[in-house]
């Protein structure tokens, strides 16, 4: 049998021994300095995109918090972050950006992988950067609402469980929710969770009706007049709306909870908290959380039914009568869904992407907030497509051998949901920022101290545009994916249009005179600017 670590090992002296023939020894002492360590290069990596959930206690179930943590893990940590698997950021980051991306730079990736396959060497410890801390306190440290669930013991099964709690808010008035956190019980095993407001009654009648704290629904709360208000994913933090915007709370409203308890999770005991933040603002816009784009009402294609042994795709469109300002927006399906994707077209036949998750992952979903918010004018016209793999070959179908697939809550059920976060839009709403990094900040703004070469330095000409100057429309194309910001006098974004490509954007209704044409190319720092003049 071949010890794959031998194997390894042979090739690589086979190849030094090349290399010694070929280049002076000068030359081979360079190559030989290209092996990453751990504590000049890859605990960075690892603090600043792993340790958030990979820390005791944490979500990821195992510590990578030292070197004698990662070393073990060292085989998986390359495998997933190569497959890209790990951290988990189901979005495609080059077909629309996203506020917060847990997404690691080609760099980074090829870093670890170097570490790992030149026998991950530790290093001069001394050189580590010192770890992050991870405290239960909270982040919104005097919420206005502090609502926590009732102790719960999940019970031993070998299948995950969706366990719903209810909690009266204490709400007597309308307010708006500017911030939202979550604050698992129990880190070990709350893998996701789902937050609703329910004015109805009926999440708490559903309760009272089982004799345990909560009671068990898989595809949300099983209650139709319920809204969602936020959720928490491991690595998540708290939500926090946009200046000026405000989720509406009603008067006596419950917040109810769906915590995903993974199977394994047996004799656990949970008790999660949900902390909100009120507005005091004197005038708020109410941000809702709607699913938009459904299987009911706007399906284009439907009904939503899978026969077995078959691969389908299902459409959904709305056209919006009025303007509106998107914040965020949630994919939502079960278990045989295998892509989802959204986008906008605008009166002016302008493509703006929204999400396309390639993979979908039930056990990965989010509501995704934009880098800014988006503006879409009066009778802009949303899209949204969802592939089902109702075939064997699937491995998330929880039917052996496949079987029909109908629209409903059930595990074996499918849904096709769009949620979008949206409020009456404005023109200058795309100038309130959430997020701008091209990439997330790092742990005590370490840098890996080696560079592998493979990053490109700053760009040549990114991008073309013309004509310049223009009446009706931009064309721009660009070898590598990016970003176009048009940015008017005032320093606003007027438009904002994803780049894979080329692209055409409607500029007839602007404002004539200068404007700066701002291209970020995807996942790196460089920025490219030109001015534009629209006559």
């Amino acid at each position: 049998m071949i010890d794959p670590v031998r194997n390894v090992h042979f090739h690589m002296v086979r190849s030094f021994a090349l290399l010694i023939a070929l280049v002076p020894f000068t030359a081979f002492r360079s190559v030989e300095a290209q092996t990453p360590t751990w504590s000049d290069d890859v605990s960075c990596i690892v603090m600043s995109h792993c340790t958030p959930c990979h820390h005791e206690g944490g979500a990821g179930h195992f510590s990578l918090m030292t070197y004698a943590d990662a070393y073990p893990k060292r085989v998986d940590i390359r495998d997933y972050t190569q497959a890209r698997a790990m951290p988990p950021w189901p979005p495609d980051p080059e077909y629309a950006r996203h506020a917060h991306e847990r997404v690691l730079t080609q760099e980074e990736i090829d870093i670890i992988a170097a570490w790992v396959n030149g026998n991950a060497p530790e290093g001069d410890p001394q050189n580590t950067p010192t770890p992050p801390v991870y405290d239960s306190e909270w982040v919104i440290d005097q919420p206005d609402i502090s609502v926590i669930m009732e102790e719960y013991v999940i019970p031993s099964s070998s299948a995950d469980l969706y366990r719903c709690f209810v909690m009266p808010s204490g709400n007597s008035v309308d307010r708006f929710i500017t911030g939202l956190e979550v604050v698992p019980g129990n880190t070990e095993v709350v893998h996701h969770v789902l937050v609703y407001q329910d004015t109805t009654g009926a999440a708490q009648a559903l309760d009272d009706a089982d004799p345990q704290p909560g009671y068990t629904s898989f595809g949300g709360i099983g209650v139709s007049g319920a809204r969602l208000v936020g959720l928490w994913v491991p690595g998540a933090s708290p939500y926090f709306t946009p200046q000026g915007m405000g989720i509406k709370l009603f008067a006596d409203a419950d917040i109810v909870i769906q915590v995903h308890y993974p199977a394994g999770s047996d004799f656990q005991l949970d008790s999660t908290r949900v902390n909100l933040q009120l507005s005091t603002a004197p005038f708020i816009r109410n941000l809702a959380i709607d699913a938009v784009l459904d299987h009911v009402l706007t399906i284009t294609d439907g009904p939503l039914i899978i026969p077995p042994d078959q691969v389908k795709t299902f459409h959904a469109q709305f056209t919006s009568p009025i303007p509106a300002t998107i914040t965020a927006i949630g994919p939502h399906a079960h278990l045989i869904a295998q892509s989802m994707k959204a986008f906008a077209v605008t009166p002016q036949n302008d493509t703006i992407p929204l999400i396309d998750i390639p993979q979908w992952d039930f056990r990965w979903q989010g509501l995704y907030e934009f880098q800014r918010p988006i503006y879409l004018p009066a009778g802009t016209t949303l899209y949204g497509e969802a592939t089902y793999d109702n075939t064997a070959a699937n491995p998330n179908n929880p039917n052996d051998p496949p079987d029909w697939v109908f629209l409903g809550e059930a595990t074996t059920d499918e849904m096709m949901l769009f949620y979008f976060a949206y409020t009456l839009g404005f023109p200058g709403d795309t100038a309130i920022v959430v997020d701008t990094a091209s990439h997330a900040a790092h742990h005590l703004d370490c840098e890996p101290a080696i560079s592998l070469g493979l990053a490109e330095e700053a760009p040549g000409p990114a991008f073309e545009l013309w004509p310049v100057p223009t009446q009706d429309a931009l064309f721009i194309s660009s070898p590598e994916p990016g970003e176009l910001h048009l940015i008017d006098q005032a320093g606003r974004t007027v438009r904002c249009v994803v780049v894979k490509g080329s692209a055409r954007v409607a500029v007839a209704d602007l404002a004539r005179g200068m404007y700066v044409a701002e291209f970020q190319l995807r996942n790196k720092p460089h920025v490219q600017r030109t001015k534009v003049l629209l006559e």
